[in-house]
Protein backbone atom coordinates (compact mmCIF):
# COMPACT_ATOMS: atom_id res chain seq x y z
CA UNK A 1 0.00 0.00 0.00
CA UNK A 2 1.13 3.44 -1.12
CA UNK A 3 0.75 7.03 -0.62
CA UNK A 4 0.69 9.51 -3.34
CA UNK A 5 3.19 12.39 -2.74
CA UNK A 6 3.79 15.58 -4.99
CA UNK A 7 6.32 17.70 -3.85
CA UNK A 8 5.93 21.12 -5.55
CA UNK A 9 8.05 24.06 -5.59
CA UNK A 10 7.73 27.58 -7.00
CA UNK A 11 9.76 26.62 -9.71
CA UNK A 12 9.64 22.89 -10.33
CA UNK A 13 7.84 19.63 -9.10
CA UNK A 14 10.24 18.02 -7.02
CA UNK A 15 8.49 14.63 -6.56
CA UNK A 16 5.51 13.31 -7.75
CA UNK A 17 5.44 9.71 -6.63
CA UNK A 18 3.62 6.62 -5.08
CA UNK A 19 5.97 6.57 -1.40
CA UNK A 20 5.56 4.11 1.26
CA UNK A 21 6.00 6.77 4.29
CA UNK A 22 6.79 9.99 4.82
CA UNK A 23 8.42 11.35 8.50
CA UNK A 24 8.48 14.85 8.94
CA UNK A 25 8.85 17.86 11.37
CA UNK A 26 5.64 19.19 12.85
CA UNK A 27 5.52 22.14 16.14
CA UNK A 28 5.58 19.08 18.84
CA UNK A 29 8.20 16.56 17.36
CA UNK A 30 8.70 14.51 14.09
CA UNK A 31 5.63 12.16 12.79
CA UNK A 32 5.49 9.20 10.66
CA UNK A 33 2.69 9.34 7.59
CA UNK A 34 1.87 5.89 6.56
CA UNK A 35 -0.92 4.51 4.28
CA UNK A 36 -4.50 4.53 5.66
CA UNK A 37 -3.32 6.05 9.00
CA UNK A 38 -6.06 7.94 10.91
CA UNK A 39 -6.24 11.52 10.17
CA UNK A 40 -4.66 14.46 11.75
CA UNK A 41 -4.24 18.00 11.91
CA UNK A 42 -1.15 19.90 12.82
CA UNK A 43 1.30 22.46 12.32
CA UNK A 44 4.30 21.78 9.98
CA UNK A 45 7.45 23.07 10.76
CA UNK A 46 10.12 23.70 8.55
CA UNK A 47 13.01 20.85 8.55
CA UNK A 48 13.63 17.73 7.04
CA UNK A 49 11.36 15.73 5.23
CA UNK A 50 12.54 11.69 4.97
CA UNK A 51 10.41 9.81 2.13
CA UNK A 52 10.45 5.48 1.83
CA UNK A 53 10.30 4.90 -1.77
CA UNK A 54 10.24 0.81 -1.30
CA UNK A 55 13.71 -0.26 0.42
CA UNK A 56 15.23 2.98 -0.38
CA UNK A 57 14.81 6.32 1.57
CA UNK A 58 14.77 9.97 0.17
CA UNK A 59 15.31 13.12 2.45
CA UNK A 60 14.66 16.71 1.38
CA UNK A 61 15.69 19.64 3.51
CA UNK A 62 13.68 22.54 4.38
CA UNK A 63 9.98 22.11 4.22
CA UNK A 64 6.63 23.95 3.62
CA UNK A 65 3.29 21.44 3.57
CA UNK A 66 0.07 23.38 2.23
CA UNK A 67 -3.34 22.09 2.39
CA UNK A 68 -4.55 22.03 -1.60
Amino acid sequence: MTLNLCIITPNRIVLDSEVKEIILSTNSGQIGVLPNDAPIATTIDIGILRIRLNDQWLTIARVSIESN
